[in-house]
């Protein structure tokens, strides 16, 4: 049977020669075993990635300080348990997105532990409670942005979540909110970036009479649907398609979009690099 992996090892520094050797060796040394391990270079920046798969009982801080000790400092060095991580959910009134994720939940194929959903309408919130999620409503009506945002991230604070997860949350975001979970806020976007941005892009596909509609599911940061994309997905269509079949095909892809970009990062297979990311499979 294969070994299940204990820990994932994650590397990004300046690329040079012997850097595998090195880890592979260091992580012998420590009586370690290496399950999976890929590697990528990019030769525009002259950055290696890594990413290891490892079995074995370690110290997190030892190893982290072994390691950094043979690129003095100069890696970005992450060492993970396996384990399910924490999200919050972030929702206003779509439910396509946050059943899916629900659903997925229920019968232990999310591989991520719900422990919140945030609403700005209360529309969601009897389904969410059925599942015994917490559901917290706080509305954007009547409120300053600032106040808004400093409810939610008192409700997100309480639950410390690995990833904030955007299921269709149809307010823009401040930067201060985003450069406070830097990376940690994953998004779906109903179309295929960077073609009609912003609201109503199946409406814009429409009458652009286009051929292909799709969804794309990025990390946010304030540039608005223009942060490092995750995954993408597109389907046909065809002069014969209303508004609304479109919508509904959109739909379905925004689930199953949203699914793949939260199990690679969820894995922990994504590295962010500038304003583009590296996955690996």
């Amino acid at each position: 049977m294969p070994q299940i992996p204990h820990h994932i090892l994650l590397i990004n520094c300046p690329d040079r020669k012997g850097i595998i050797a090195q880890v592979t060796a260091l992580l012998f040394k420590n009586n370690l075993n290496i399950v999976v391990m890929k590697e990528f270079v990019d030769t525009g920046t002259n950055t290696f990635f890594a990413r290891a798969e490892v079995t074995g009982k370690l110290s997190i801080p030892d190893i982290t300080d072994q390691l950094q000790t043979i690129f003095d400092k100069q890696a970005d060095i992450s060492i993970r348990p396996v384990e399910k991580k924490n999200i919050v959910v972030l929702v206003t009134k779509e439910h396509h997105c946050l059943s899916d994720l629900i659903v997925r939940y229920h019968f232990d194929e999310l591989h991520a532990n719900i422990k919140a959903v945030v609403g700005n309408y209360d529309t969601l919130q009897p389904f969410t409670e059925q599942f015994n999620i917490p559901y917290h409503f706080v509305s954007h009506e009547h409120r300053t942005k600032q106040k808004f945002e400093a409810e939610i991230c008192k409700i997100i604070d309480q639950y410390q979540p690995d990833y904030i997860v955007l299921a269709k949350f149809m307010r823009i975001l401040s930067p201060e909110f985003v450069a406070r979970f830097e990376n940690k806020i994953i998004n779906i976007h109903h179309s295929f970036l960077p073609a009609f941005v912003g609201a109503n892009p199946y409406k814009q596909a429409y009458e652009r009479g286009v051929k292909l509609i799709g969804a794309t599911a990025h990390i946010v940061n304030n540039l608005l649907d223009e942060g490092p994309i995750i995954t993408q997905k597109i389907i046909p269509v065809n002069h014969e398609y209303s508004v609304k079949q479109m919508v509904e095909a959109g739909h379905e892809i925004e689930k199953s979009v949203l699914a793949e970009a939260l199990r690679l990062i969820l894995e922990d297979r994504v590295f962010v690099a500038n304003n583009k990311t590296i996955i690996f499979n």
